[in-house]
């Protein structure tokens, strides 16, 4: 299995808000009310960008949520597996975790998680059904979404092609 160049990092890839519901959900759920203490991602250092093919971390007060987008559908979320200290080694690149290097990521740190949505794809295209991952807070929030093989980043509300499921 690819570990995408991280010590200690084995994704586990589900398909469907079902089935990442069923298997992380209680999990997800027990994250409100929990302060977003660090958010780290992989910065490509040659390109002065981020890395979207890696997980992004979540840090709420010591419980870690690894989250990775993967080809079309293939979503894994992940607990307390990885370590930002550790190097990222992917040949032919020049990789290293950031704390929050964008700007709304910054905004968020400290807040406390007012709850977690899944949400699902209900577009008429190759991504439909593909499940994203949506942290709300007081006055904002952050996806992780599918970004076709990628992890993308937004910070508003879930657009029209994307059903909302809170969990409860």
């Amino acid at each position: 299995m690819f570990d995408f160049g991280i010590v200690g990092y084995q994704p586990r890839w589900r398909n469907g808000r079902s089935a990442v519901a069923q298997e992380h959900g209680h999990r997800l759920r027990g994250l409100a009310g929990r302060t977003l203490t660090n958010v780290w991602m992989v910065w490509d250092l040659q390109d002065d960008e981020w890395f979207c093919d890696c997980p992004v971390l979540f840090d709420f007060a010591g419980e870690q949520i690894e989250v990775n987008h993967h080809k079309f559908d293939d979503l894994s979320l992940t607990w307390n597996t990885i370590d930002p200290r550790h190097p990222v080694r992917w040949p032919g690149f020049d990789l290293q975790w950031r704390p929050e290097p964008l700007p709304g990521l910054r905004d968020l740190r400290g807040l406390p998680l007012k709850g977690v949505e899944l949400l699902e794809w209900t577009g008429r295209d190759l991504a439909q059904g593909t499940t994203d991952v949506s942290f709300v807070f007081e006055t904002s929030r952050v996806t992780v979404f599918n970004a076709l093989d990628e992890n993308g980043l937004s910070f508003g509300p879930p657009g029209r092609n994307q059903r909302s499921h809170a969990l409860h």
